[in-house]
């Protein structure tokens, strides 16, 4: 298991200046992987790194 720091929605928003609905919209529909622990739900730092390279290759 590799060692990965885990985002909240909020440190998402914020890093992609993204709204909420539209952070919650990408998780629903799998186009950034998201953990739930309890109640909260977690973004691995490395999802969201793959989830950039991704848009950036597109829009290339």
């Amino acid at each position: 298991m590799r060692n990965d720091e885990l985002l909240t929605v909020a440190e998402v928003m914020a890093r992609l200046r993204l709204g909420r609905s539209t952070v919650y919209d990408l998780i629903r529909t799998r186009r950034l992987p998201s953990v739930t622990i309890g109640r909260c739900r977690r973004i691995p730092a490395s999802a969201l790194g793959d989830f950039i390279a991704e848009q950036m290759e597109r829009a290339a």
